[in-house]
C-alpha cells in the first residue's frame, strides 16, 4: 500500500525542478550612469535624451546659473525634488511607457545663447542617468547682426526670462526729426521693461546719398560710460537711397525708479551715423502689491 506513495513523490519533485529550470530569469537592476550632454545652440537640433526612472533621482548640473522659476515640465509625469542655482534633481512619478518622451526645460540666467536648456526624458529598462553634466554649445555668433535675420521670440519667453513683470512695459514715442548727417528719423518708440531698454526706430536714408547699412548702436547718458547696444535690423541688408528701414537697439540697464534719458547713436557704413538725442524711457509703473 505504500508503493504508490513512493512513486508519486519523485514525480512531484521532477515536475517542480522542470518548472524552475524553464522559468524566465528576472531582470537585473538598471545600470546607473554619469555622463555629459550638450545643449545645442541651434533651436532645430535634436534634444539630448536623458534616461529617468521612478526609483532613481537624476541630478542635472549646469555650467552657469539658471532661472529656477522658468522650469517647465509635466507635473503629472515628472517630479522636481530640488532646484538650486545651478542644479535640478528630477524623478519620474512612474516609469514612462516605452516610446513616451517628456520634456524638461529651463532658461539660463545670463541670457547668452543657447538661452534655454531642453531635454527629452524617457525610461529605459536597462539603464538610468543618475547624474548629467550639462554643457552649452558655443554659438558661432551670440549677437544678432543687422545683416542677418533673427529667429522670432515667443511671447512666453519674455515672461519666463523675467523681461516683463508686474510693472509691465513703459513707452514714449516721437514722430519725425530733421535729417542729421544725411539720415533722418521717421519715428521711434522707446520701451522700458524689467532690466532693459529698447528703441524701435525707422531710419530714412536720403535719396541723394549712397546705400547705408547700420552696424553698431550705443546709448549715451549725461553721466557714466556709453552702453553698447545690440542692433537688430528687421530686414537685413543696406538701406537704399530714398528708402527706410526699421531697426531695434536694445541694452540691459540696472533697475532704477526714475525716468532715464539717453542719446542713441547708430553708426554705419562710411562713418555715417545717426544721433537721436533726448530719448526718454519712463520709470516703471508701480505694480499691484497684493
Amino acid at each position: 500500500m505504500l508503493q504508490p506513495f513512493r512513486l508519486v513523490l519523485p514525480l512531484t519533485l521532477v515536475l517542480a525542478w522542470g518548472s524552475t529550470a524553464h522559468a524566465e530569469p528576472s531582470p537585473g537592476p538598471r545600470v546607473r550612469r554619469e555622463r555629459s550632454v550638450t545643449v545645442a545652440s541651434d533651436a532645430g537640433a535634436p534634444l539630448p535624451v536623458v534616461y529617468i526612472a521612478q526609483d532613481t533621482p537624476t541630478l542635472f548640473l549646469f555650467p552657469s546659473a539658471i532661472q529656477r522659476k522658468s522650469l517647465t515640465f509635466d507635473e503629472s509625469r515628472l517630479r522636481v525634488l530640488d532646484a538650486g542655482a545651478r542644479s535640478v534633481i528630477v524623478q519620474a512619478v512612474s516609469d514612462l511607457p516605452r516610446g513616451e518622451h517628456q520634456e524638461l526645460g529651463v532658461f539660463f540666467a545670463d541670457g547668452k545663447a543657447p538661452e534655454r536648456a531642453v531635454f527629452s526624458l524617457m525610461t529605459d529598462p536597462t539603464e538610468v542617468d543618475s547624474r548629467i553634466d550639462v554643457e552649452r554649445e558655443e554659438a558661432p555668433n551670440t549677437v544678432c547682426e543687422p545683416s542677418t535675420p533673427c529667429s522670432a521670440p515667443k511671447p512666453e519667453d519674455f515672461v519666463l526670462l523675467g523681461y516683463v513683470g508686474k510693472e509691465g512695459v513703459t513707452t514714449s514715442r516721437s514722430q519725425g526729426q530733421e535729417p542729421m548727417q544725411d539720415l533722418a528719423v521717421e519715428s521711434y518708440i522707446a520701451l522700458r521693461g524689467r532690466g532693459w531698454i529698447l528703441v524701435d526706430v525707422i531710419i530714412q536714408n536720403e535719396s541723394e546719398q549712397s546705400a547705408w547699412t547700420p552696424r553698431e548702436a550705443t546709448f549715451m547718458g549725461h553721466v557714466g560710460v556709453p552702453l553698447r547696444a545690440r542692433l537688430i535690423a528687421v530686414k537685413p541688408g543696406p538701406i537704399a537711397p530714398g528708402r527706410n528701414r526699421r531697426v531695434l537697439a536694445v541694452v540691459e540697464v540696472p533697475a532704477a525708479n526714475a525716468d532715464l534719458v539717453f542719446t542713441l547713436e547708430v553708426l554705419g557704413d562710411g562713418g555715417r551715423r545717426l544721433r537721436i538725442p533726448g530719448v526718454r524711457f519712463p520709470k516703471p509703473i508701480a505694480g499691484d502689491a497684493r
